[in-house]
């Protein structure tokens, strides 16, 4: 569990570092940008093998009531997801992005519930459970730092299809990986 913990304390402290002390992180210059790099490459890491290595109890196990409701909630991630990295480029956006400041923190949130819902034990709680406590935070301060701006783009039909449409092939890609690792997505 130690190594799980420890990967979670090092994300959160490496996604963190600039909105706590941005004046040593822009001190830091490029040599920063490669260290908190590493930072959250070892990270996940840490967070990955120490999940794997986690041994503690279950509360409750998985049941198809539980993973149907795990996949429309990580159908609602996905298209969160790629609400914010589809369309940085794009002259129009779909509604969500017109709506929403932080698309992929509620991403994370959305897919860190949904994983706690559906494995509930300890491994579980720690890992999904500092990420979601690391994402409301994270929103909380840059809430507080950075004030909210409209989406100067406009809204469109074809922004939105697109993002529904790589929301669903994304979803079934994901599921795949899940199948060849072994965890059965599909209740």
């Amino acid at each position: 569990m130690f190594l799980l913990i420890a990967g979670v304390i090092l994300w959160s402290g490496a996604h963190l570092f600039k909105r706590f002390a941005p004046t040593l992180r822009e001190a830091m210059g490029n040599t920063g940008k490669a260290a908190i790099a590493l930072a959250i490459f070892a990270s996940l890491a840490m967070m990955i093998f120490g999940y794997r290595m986690a041994d503690g109890p279950f509360f409750w196990g998985r049941s198809p009531a539980l993973v149907g409701i795990n996949n429309l909630m990580m159908l609602v991630a996905v298209y969160f997801l790629l609400t914010g990295e589809v369309q940085r480029k794009s002259t129009s956006v779909n509604w969500l992005r017109k709506h929403t400041k932080h698309p992929m923190l509620n991403a994370l949130k959305t897919w860190a519930i949904a994983h706690i819902l559906v494995n509930g034990d300890l491994a579980s709680f720690i890992l999904f459970g500092g990420l979601l406590t690391w994402a409301v935070i994270q929103m909380i301060v840059i809430n507080r730092t950075e004030p909210a701006m409209p989406d100067p783009r406009s809204h469109s039909w074809m922004a939105e299809a697109k993002v529904l449409g790589a929301t669903l092939v994304t979803l079934v890609i994901i599921m795949g990986i899940h199948y060849l690792l072994g965890y059965q997505p599909w209740g």
